[in-house]
């Protein structure tokens, strides 16, 4: 387990832990019954940094023992599917990208998002660690790359002569170890007229909806759009544009750009910022009311089980997501009060 001393973003010190949902898995496998015994367990809690407001895990394992192996499949999702052609077509129109512009996917999984690229008549690139969802995007015709993104797998590619035009990155920017060297890669590669898009859960919707199950070791942090500012800043890259979406609970898309870039920062950039500061994600206080709201409905929740139960009705999971895995873990939940869950 990796402990941060230091902010993600900023790298103060000033880190505050602001919820514990005890020890969790990792909530993506999915052990049969003479596996349990091996299943491991590890630390789990949020802490906000009160310098810049970034929200971050305390501790996490590596990410080699998370992603290598990774059983998610992007193309089953159909609500993201259907996302996807939404997000796509907003996306070139909003830059004019033109038809043979390469586009690279950070994070690919199967190749559902350049597929729809493709079909537009893009150029497609895809880069991602685990090896079976590799393969799926190369059954799809898509080339991919098996590598984490960072700095060196950047310079790797400049030696290569490859500058793509969009670099897209969807709920992967908050699944990274080294927030650094994933912006620093972009840098290497982006010219002056490269966009990167990246899909995030949005920090306020989880926090004002008490969406604590977004919590798991994959999401090694949550962001907001005003710690992003800063950082991209720090490597001379602007926001340019940020559109919301209800996808995953509430989400927002972040369009970047190098800072001499042609394209304007939108007002909603300004208006997304100050929307957070009214809510109150630059203060301290808003991320322990979180904690106790989530607390509270914790109980409330394990009480109403145990009234269910105690009525000699059954209970039945629907669905096994990582976020299930969170919840019936920090609010204790077993087979005396739900007998099992079902993927369809």
């Amino acid at each position: 387990m990796k402990k941060n001393k230091y902010c993600m973003n900023c790298k103060s010190s000033k880190l505050e832990q602001f919820i514990d949902l005890g020890k969790q898995p990792n909530g993506n496998t999915f052990p049969a019954l003479n596996e349990i015994d091996n299943e491991q367990n590890f630390p789990f809690a949020m802490s906000v940094c009160t310098q810049c407001w970034q929200v971050q895990l305390e501790e996490f394992p590596p990410v080699e023992y998370m992603f290598t192996n990774h059983p998610y499949v992007t193309g089953l999702n159909q609500p993201v599917v259907h996302h996807f052609e939404e997000l796509v077509d907003n996306t070139l129109q909003k830059f004019d990208i033109p038809p043979n512009s390469l586009v690279l996917d950070i994070g690919a999984n199967d190749g559902t998002l350049l597929s729809k690229f493709r079909d537009r008549g893009l150029r497609v690139l895809g880069i991602d660690p685990c090896k079976g969802s590799s393969e799926l995007s190369r059954q799809a015709g898509i080339t991919v790359l098996e590598a984490f993104w960072n700095r060196q797998t950047a310079e790797a590619m400049k030696r290569l002569g490859i500058y793509p035009d969009l670099i897209t990155a969807t709920a992967v920017f908050y699944h990274v170890e080294d927030l650094h060297s994933f912006v620093q890669g972009l840098e290497i590669l982006m010219e002056e007229n490269t966009i990167f898009c990246t899909q995030c859960v949005y920090l306020k919707d989880v926090i004002e909806k008490k969406q604590f199950d977004h919590f798991y070791h994959e999401h090694t942090m949550i962001h907001g759009i005003a710690p992003l500012r800063d950082l991209f800043s720090r490597y001379g890259l602007r926001l340019l544009d940020v559109d919301f979406y209800p996808i995953h609970g509430g989400s927002f898309v972040l369009y970047v750009g190098r800072k001499k870039s042609p394209f304007p920062t939108t007002k909603k950039i300004d208006d997304a910022i100050s929307e957070e500061k009214r809510f109150g994600l630059d203060r301290l206080q808003t991320y322990l009311d979180f904690s106790k709201g989530v607390e509270q409905n914790k109980e409330e929740l394990v009480s109403l089980l145990q009234q269910i139960r105690g009525a000699g009705k059954r209970v039945f999971g629907l669905g096994a997501p990582l976020k299930g895995s969170t919840l019936l873990n920090y609010c204790g939940i077993g087979p005396d009060l739900v007998e099992c869950a079902v993927e369809i």
